[in-house]
């Protein structure tokens, strides 16, 4: 799938075409509804719609929901694109699937930024603002039987998602797919700026999956 991205949104990189990946395993078909938290350029929104799901995307940046909607025409895909954060548009609805490659990157702000580029990937001292606000929200808008799909750095903790997941009621929580590799751009200059160990040479981005216990 090619894509073209506006000015300022965040083009995606391989944590973005891993989870693309995994989308395509899953059981998707027109019946299925599937949502996208922090879309960006709408790759994985754009990937459950061509799997023929009726695909939501929702970002805080408008110019990542016009580039959406510009990929979405140009692929012949429809995607219903919606302004905001986490959950916070799409309250009282369910989904099939909940996928996000959330902002994980940390940063010295104790928030995420109120504008600009660095809103794609800087999350908090610890990088799990947003995060944890997806672990905390999924069970509430999952389908029985759904999943969901979020990828992330080991720099910020995988068991600690894990077990955020668990606490939440979701069941079948699992790393589905894992590549170890060196520091991206963005976790070195991090790492330079002092917020990552520096004896840290690597780091481990993985799939994890969870899902809403079955109807009945």
């Amino acid at each position: 799938m090619k894509l073209v991205t506006l000015p300022g949104v965040f083009a995606p990189i391989s944590d973005s075409w891993m989870l693309a990946d995994a989308i395509r395993e899953e059981r998707l078909d027109a019946q299925s509804r599937v949502l996208d938290i922090c879309t960006g350029s709408g790759l994985l929104a754009l990937t459950a719609a061509d799997c023929g799901a009726a695909a939501t995307a929702i970002d805080v940046s408008r110019r990542a929901l016009l580039t959406v909607q510009l990929n979405a025409f140009r692929a012949g895909l429809h995607v219903r694109t919606l302004r905001g954060r986490t959950f916070g548009p799409v309250a009282g609805e369910r989904f099939d699937l909940i996928v996000s490659n959330p902002p994980y990157v940390p940063s010295f702000r104790p928030g995420v930024p109120a504008f600009g580029a660095r809103r794609a990937w800087e999350a908090g001292y610890d990088g799990r603002i947003v995060l944890d606000a997806l672990c905390d929200g999924a069970a509430a808008h999952l389908r029985p039987g759904g999943a969901l799909l979020v990828v992330h750095s080991s720099l910020i903790g995988i068991e600690r998602t894990i077990e955020r997941l668990r606490r939440t009621g979701l069941v079948d929580v699992e790393v589905t797919a894992r590549v170890r590799g060196p520091l991206g751009p963005l976790m070195r200059a991090q790492q330079k700026a002092g917020l990552i160990a520096a004896d840290i040479e690597e780091e481990d981005v993985a799939i994890v999956r969870a899902c809403a216990p079955p109807a009945g």
